[in-house]
């Protein structure tokens, strides 16, 4: 990387993305991106049908080409790259199973693979060129969320706002800009940063199109880059930029922590339950009771989750939930599910998410501020319940790492598994495609170019 010791943080930080080279990836961090990106599809797919989803395709109808060189993988039409980034990042993020960066509160898939296949199936690029791009827009993203730190996604869904720039990087580098077009696209992107939390209060579509405004903003400002476009040099530590404007503890040394030697991509999780991260760790320790004293749901009398800040932050906007997408941030919900069903998939939320049973325990569920987890918080994600029985005992479950982590993570068998189900959820791909869709992605490598992946 060509950098000088005075170089400012967000020109370090553009030029490892311009410069990154497949070569310089290590092989475990290259074959994790692989399976984040299988599971990203995955997710996608079980989006097909959602009525959010629908609506954003339909304006992409509306404005964009009938056909071109990127593929809506939720309908199997063609577009223009823009158009197919702005679809499938909104698909990427709607059964919340995509995955998160614990660190940084982000979750990179949606807004980096959606922009990143979109254009490289447009200039025909080799599977390593995409490999390589996906791998530098997580780099930049995760780097950019923990800049913001916690202040920022008290109000800010840091996935919409770091996702502009991870779009940006992640394209940036399939078009091959310099090291000061990357800036300039940096510039662009960041001061298109937008999408915060109010949306939850009302059940709206806003997280949707939080992703898919991410993933365009990025792609148009990379393309605006290469054209000559000019963008603020210093837009995120900036007098007047991001780390300012949202957040109270931005910590500029982070943008640049480990550059080349700390792969945070290969930090990322994988997502068990379909809800919002934040109900993981206390649906984990749940179901470690309820199973090690083989508790049934009408044997508890309170369950208290010992939680962090942020999933407060989070889920405290939410009561009863509205619709089965606002019930994945209903902690009472979650864990209702839990118990009644040992399980919080995709099927149990549109079937029971407001089942009397349901409903019923999620009443009995409280959270409560506890500093052990708000002071592991974000780097880890403890789960910690006390839960109360009918017969007056009180039993306690701890999770360190939930299911997906890095330390617990999904083998490539489960990730294949997790990929084909919800792929038949959706009804995006047979069987034997989804199965297609796996060998292709796990021999991506050695694509010479990326072309369609859905006939």
């Amino acid at each position: 990387m060509t950098s000088t010791a005075g170089d400012h943080p967000s020109k370090v930080l553009a030029t490892f993305a311009a410069e990154l080279k497949f070569d310089a990836i290590p092989a475990p961090v290259l074959r994790r991106t692989e399976d984040l990106m299988l599971d990203w599809l995955g997710s996608v797919l079980a989006a097909r049908t959602a009525r959010p989803v629908r609506s954003i395709e339909r304006f992409a109808q509306m404005m964009g080409p009938a056909d071109g060189p990127s593929e809506l993988l939720t309908s199997r039409r063609t577009t223009s790259p823009v158009f197919a980034a702005l679809v499938n990042a909104a698909a990427s993020h709607f059964v919340e199973q995509d995955d998160v960066h614990n660190g940084s509160v982000f979750h990179p898939a949606a807004v980096v693979i959606a922009p990143a296949l979109a254009v490289a199936q447009s200039i025909g690029a080799s599977g390593a060129q995409l490999l390589t791009a996906v791998v530098a827009g997580y780099e930049v993203g995760i780097r950019v969320g923990e800049f913001l730190g916690r202040s920022h996604y008290k109000t800010f869904h840091t996935t919409a706002t770091a996702g502009t720039l991870a779009a940006a990087a992640a394209v940036g580098r399939l078009l091959e800009l310099t090291p000061q077009q990357m800036l300039h696209a940096f510039g662009s992107a960041g001061t298109q940063s937008a999408g915060v939390w109010e949306f939850l209060r009302d059940a709206a579509d806003s997280k949707q199109l939080h992703c898919a405004h991410a993933a365009a903003s990025g792609l148009m400002s990379a393309y605006l880059a290469q054209d000559g476009f000019t963008g603020a040099a210093k837009i995120l530590e900036g007098a007047q930029g991001l780390g300012v404007g949202m957040s109270s503890d931005a910590d500029p040394a982070k943008l640049t922590d480990g550059l080349g030697t700390r792969w945070t991509l290969a930090e990322t999780s994988f997502k068990y339950h379909a809800s919002c991260r934040h109900t993981h760790p206390a649906a984990d320790a749940l179901l470690q009771v309820m199973t090690q004293n083989k508790l049934k749901p009408a044997d508890v009398s309170g369950v208290t989750t010992h939680v962090h800040q942020g999933a407060i932050d989070v889920l405290g906007r939410v009561d009863v939930p509205a619709t089965v997408h606002q019930g994945k941030f209903s902690m009472g919900t979650v864990l209702g599910l839990i118990a009644v069903h040992g399980r919080a998939g995709l099927g149990e939320f549109d079937r029971d998410f407001l089942a009397p049973e349901v409903s019923a325990f999620r009443e009995k569920v409280a959270m409560q501020l506890d500093e052990e987890v708000d002071t592991a918080y974000p780097a880890r994600w403890i789960g910690k319940v006390s839960v109360q029985t009918a017969d007056g005992r009180t039993l306690h479950g701890r999770v360190d790492e939930p299911k997906g982590d890095p330390g617990n993570s999904l083998s490539r068998a489960e990730i294949e598994d997790k990929m084909q189900r919800l792929a038949h959820y959706g009804e995006g791909a047979t069987a034997e495609e989804a199965r297609a869709l796996c060998q292709r992605v796990w021999q991506l490598a050695d694509t010479p170019r990326v072309g369609r992946w859905l006939a």
